[in-house]
């Protein structure tokens, strides 16, 4: 009896995620259905923005764009610490006014978003939001968790909190070292501030306590829920932050709001290491992102961060970088060949058996990638499906012009630039048509030559294009594929 091979896009599966709350895998459900509500740690805007921020803001940008992608309606907040230790100690060794340092920064950090296309629905900044925090405060000393110090100081009381300590099972109140004089005016070594009291030449706000400024951890937790509500699917950062600064946020807003979990799934991203060696500024290794985007380009450095999985450890090297660049290439010309394919050719009435097989290829392929992205947001073995897929493109779907296979490949290459943005889609204007046509007629004049055995003229012709960026491929048959490559 026959039975025909079915062609189909496989069913989806659901959708995995690490917990760094209880290290442990867990099916994606958020609070709401259809809805997930996400906050991403942004910069102290201090200096320039480096790799290591970059790595985690693009993770969040894929994985945000994957539940898009899935059908979720995600809104993603990311904020700004626009008033910090570090700022006002930048502002007093440059003789700058604090300000023009946040602004200066500022800006960096957002031309290397824009440049990476990571896009942000919500930046809040701390200065704009200073009478959230000090309500916040105000709450949690009405509700016995926190405590006015002499000074004019709040700090969080942690011994009121059960369950400190459970997000980084990093808790040990021994090991903690500050200044002699804060300690003083603390009832534990570890409490931590939720308001600095002023000292002279520093900026400051004035509240019921007395005036100051906000201490590092109330800031995203107050910004965050004003945003996404007293409890959301998922708060991201750096793994450096787990603790104290996630550790402290989840403590206080819980407190807060009497409700557990705040966050239903923390994920943090992994170490970036150059050559070897965790990147910090007291190794003096950092790699200044604008510095790394003149050398490699913004879409480059997109694709390399993506490389690996986010939780993973990944590697600055030269050798790294030069594979990601050469991987793009591929991947932009596998996208052009086939919108050349489906804009020069037509759909057959029947499939070969060779581009039935071929199909089943791509299909294949498709399930690898939602696999990879639904196993904990995969993107390296997401990346290594497209990978193969440009092979069975160039292999097969090009040099056959096989027009349904090229369809079907589009679609996953497309699926696959809406995580990654990595494919520069340009529109064909009418003079890139006839552009298109006259390398045609070339190309097809150099067939005719070489089917003369006129090789000389024939590699002349090839060696011109070349030149011209037009680079020529020659396939078992007869067949040449033409791709313009400018560096």
């Amino acid at each position: 009896m026959f039975t025909s091979p079915v062609l189909e896009w496989p069913s989806l599966p659901r959708i995995r995620v690490r917990n760094t709350l209880g290290n442990r895998v867990e099916y994606f459900e958020p609070l709401e259905p259809g809805i997930v509500r996400m906050y991403t740690c942004g910069p102290t805007v201090y200096d320039y923005s480096h790799l290591g921020h970059a790595r985690t803001y693009i993770a969040f940008d894929a994985i945000k764009r994957y539940l898009v992608l899935r059908g979720y309606d995600v809104i993603h907040v990311q904020n700004i610490t626009d008033i910090d230790d570090k700022i006002i100690n930048k502002a007093r060794e440059s003789g700058r006014d604090w300000r023009e340092i946040t602004e200066l920064y500022s800006n960096d950090y957002f031309e290397m978003l824009k440049k990476l296309r990571i896009h942000i629905d919500i930046h809040p900044r701390v200065t704009e939001h200073i009478n959230d925090i000090i309500e916040f405060i105000q709450g949690l000393i009405d509700k016995g968790y926190a405590y006015i110090a002499p000074s004019g100081s709040v700090y969080f009381d942690v011994d009121k909190y059960e369950g400190y300590g459970e997000l980084s099972g990093r808790f040990s109140p021994e090991e903690w070292r500050q200044e002699e004089d804060v300690l003083r005016e603390k009832k534990h070594p570890y409490d931590f501030a939720l308001w600095k009291a002023w000292k002279p030449g520093e900026p400051y706000w004035e509240a019921p306590w007395g005036r100051g400024r906000p201490g590092w951890h109330i800031e995203c937790s107050v910004m965050s829920s004003k945003y996404l509500g007293p409890q959301f699917d998922i708060h991201g950062g750096g793994q450096d932050l787990v603790f104290p600064h996630h550790e402290n946020e989840r403590a206080q807003s819980e407190a807060f709001f009497g409700k557990k979990p705040w966050v239903k799934y923390w994920l943090h991203t992994g170490y970036l290491l150059i050559s070897g060696e965790k990147m910090s500024k007291s190794l003096g290794n950092i790699v200044i992102f604008r510095e790394a985007e003149k050398k490699w380009g913004a879409l480059t450095l997109r694709l390399w961060l993506l490389s690996a999985h986010y939780r993973a450890q990944l590697d600055y090297n030269e050798e790294s970088l030069i594979q990601a660049r050469n991987n793009l290439r591929r991947i932009n010309s596998a996208y052009e060949d086939l919108t050349k394919i489906l804009r020069e050719s037509s759909p057959g009435g029947r499939l070969g058996e060779k581009e039935l097989r071929t199909v089943q290829e791509v299909l294949q392929l498709y399930t690898d990638f939602h696999n990879a992205m639904s196993n904990d947001f995969n993107t390296a073995e997401a990346l290594a499906a497209i990978l193969r897929l440009t092979r069975i493109i160039n292999r097969d779907i090009v040099p056959n012009e096989y027009y349904t296979a090229a369809s079907f490949a589009l679609r996953l290459l497309k699926e696959f630039n809406t995580v990654f943005d990595v494919i520069e889609e340009k529109p064909v204007t009418r003079a890139d048509a006839e552009l298109e046509q006259l390398i045609n007629i070339i190309v097809k004049v150099r067939s005719d030559l070489r089917a003369r055995r006129d090789y000389q003229l024939a590699d002349w012709i090839r060696a011109e294009l070349s030149r011209l960026g037009i680079k020529l491929y020659d396939y078992p048959g007869g067949k040449t594929v033409w791709r313009i490559e400018r560096e």
